[in-house]
């Protein structure tokens, strides 16, 4: 396992050295999003052919829960990132588990965070996005070079899913 972790680390620094071309991204430098005392079973349900899930505001911001690869985590729901969004904790995890490989990792692009700062973040394939009933496959998703960055479920699964509403009275987000 130590192999590995130093393996991803390696080729996560080499990555980050590299430049490729400039995406928005929407990055929030707050909160750590994952969520030890929530359950993503009682705060998603389906419902026929709407899926809703319920979302929880903490500091501001509303975090849903999602499975990655079989890993429960909880997102910023961010509609201004344009990709999924992790830090280098969660891909690290991922890594160790055999979730993600040396296959799943594709380059380098730059991103422009919210407060239009430039910074690089390493490109992978995230094979299952799931929340509740709806499962997405070989989705892009970007590693933040940032053991501490928030997680942000971006445009990259949004615009899979089509029709999207949100009820801010209810705390819902109800996927069509």
């Amino acid at each position: 396992m130590k192999c590995k972790f130093k393996t991803l680390s390696i080729i996560l620094l080499a990555l980050f050295s590299l430049s490729s071309c400039e995406r928005k991204s929407g990055r929030i430098k707050s909160i750590h999003p994952l969520s030890p005392t929530s359950e993503i079973e009682e705060r998603v349900k389906s419902s026929g052919k709407k899926t809703v899930v319920k979302m929880e505001k903490v500091n501001g911001v509303y975090q849903i829960p999602a499975e990655v690869d079989g890993v429960k985590m909880f997102f910023i729901f961010d509609t201004g990132a344009s990709i999924i969004s992790i830090s280098e904790t969660e891909a690290n995890f991922l890594y160790k588990q055999g979730k993600l490989t040396d296959e799943d990792i594709k380059g380098t692009e730059n991103f422009t965070d919210a407060n239009g700062d430039l910074s690089e973040g390493t490109i992978i394939v995230l094979k299952t996005v799931r929340i509740e009933d709806r499962t997405l496959n070989d989705i892009e998703a970007s590693v933040v070079h940032n053991l501490n960055a928030p997680l942000l479920f971006g445009q990259s699964a949004l615009e899979k899913f089509g029709k999207i509403s949100i009820d801010y009275q209810r705390g819902e987000i109800i996927f069509e």
